[in-house]
């Protein structure tokens, strides 16, 4: 499990991030100053990606970039700032950034990102074959076949893409906010339903005749698809 630093003093984006990243299977350790940011960095923790913001009430991203840097501190940085312009990348990248990102983003986008340059550290995962299985279930990503058993299973293209997500990320929680922006592909109001009406629709079509439910509801977390 990869941990994962987050140095941010807005606490509607420190809930926002932590919920999200540790829903993901992240471990997230929060620091709301510069000085404690560096404090944790250097003090012997094993952090794998540092998610940096640029604006901090004591330093600013840059200065604890190069601090970083300067101490031989190589753990990947990926830096979040309002800040949009073409030398606000650059002075980021110069002072030791690996990525930077600007703020409103989405969430889809940032782990898209930490992904990949959780990727260049630890090299590149699998790809993946056309074809998806959990337990009996395999769903076959060219024609659209979904088979559980030997039962075919007519689902809607929306219902289809909510279960390639699941079966992409087999065992792995699933937040709501992911899902939302990976099948619908925007933000929408956290009140939103939509993603338990779609939830409840998969079990009636995949789960309801078969003592084995795959469907899993983690509380508090979101949803997740294994044969556990």
């Amino acid at each position: 499990m990869a941990s994962i630093l987050l140095v941010e003093d807005d606490e509607r984006i420190v809930e926002f991030l932590r919920r999200g990243l540790k829903a993901e299977g992240y471990r997230v350790e929060v620091a709301r100053n510069g000085a404690d940011a560096l404090a944790l960095a250097t003090g012997g923790l094993e952090f794998h990606l540092i998610v940096l913001d640029l604006m901090l009430p004591d330093f600013n991203g840059r200065q604890i970039c190069e601090q970083l840097r300067g101490r031989q501190i190589d753990v990947p940085v990926l830096m979040l700032t309002a800040m949009d312009t073409v030398q606000d990348k650059v002075s980021g990248l110069r002072a030791g950034a690996d990525d930077y990102m600007t703020k409103p983003f989405a969430f889809e986008e940032l782990l898209a990102r930490i992904e990949a340059l959780l990727r260049r550290r630890g090299g590149e995962p699998p790809s993946e074959g056309k074809t998806l299985q959990v337990a009996d279930l395999v769903v076959n990503r060219e024609t659209h076949e979904v088979r559980r058993g030997d039962r075919t299973i007519e689902l809607t293209p929306k219902e289809f893409s909510l279960l390639e997500c699941f079966m992409s990320a087999q065992g792995k929680v699933l937040s709501r906010t992911r899902i939302l922006e990976q099948v619908w592909g925007y933000s929408a109001d956290p009140l939103t339903n939509v993603v338990d009406v779609y939830i409840r629709q998969l079990r009636r079509k995949i789960d309801d005749d078969h003592e084995l439910k795959l469907f899993k509801t983690v509380r508090g977390y979101g949803y997740k698809l294994d044969a556990g």
